[in-house]
């Protein structure tokens, strides 16, 4: 990228959608789901987190778009030989872990959403413990894509 000020917008951009996803993943794992457990029954729980969930998740999928249109870009205007391999790393790692949120959203959450509907509490917790670990696993990747952009750029 030639132009400064549109490599450091692109930057700025590709930040804040890691930001607004992995903080907003910290959020609902470390602050939410510990309260909401602490505090309600299955009944009112799991409708919560799965509402809760929903408006998350939308902005998961404008992150994913944006950490791609941001980030392409940038790589591309190095050359995939001329980029460190902290960038090649971030790339597999974020790669993987949009695979894994498709499977979150596709699978464990769909089911989530269908055993509220169908108020079957032992099958949304179940989900809801599936995508606990699936969003865990997302949050360490992430921590360690940044890690190889910052230890091995």
């Amino acid at each position: 990228m030639k132009d400064p000020l549109m490599y450091a917008l692109m930057n700025f951009l590709h930040l804040l959608a890691a930001i607004v996803w992995l903080g907003g993943v910290s959020f609902v794992l470390i602050a939410l789901r510990p309260a909401a457990a602490a505090l309600l029954s299955p009944p009112q729980r799991l409708p919560l987190m799965a509402q809760v969930l929903s408006r998350f998740f939308v902005l998961v999928w404008l992150s994913i778009g944006l950490l791609l249109l941001t980030g392409v870009p940038m790589l591309l205007s190095v050359g995939m030989k001329g980029a460190p391999v902290g960038w090649h790393l971030m790339l597999g790692i974020g790669l993987l872990m949009f695979a894994l949120f498709g499977h979150l959203y596709f699978g464990p959450f769909r089911r989530l959403k269908q055993a509220v509907s169908a108020s079957n509490w032992p099958e949304g917790g179940r989900r809801a413990g599936q995508i606990v670990s699936l969003a865990l696993l997302n949050l360490v990747l992430g921590a360690l894509a940044i890690g190889a952009v910052i230890f091995l750029a």
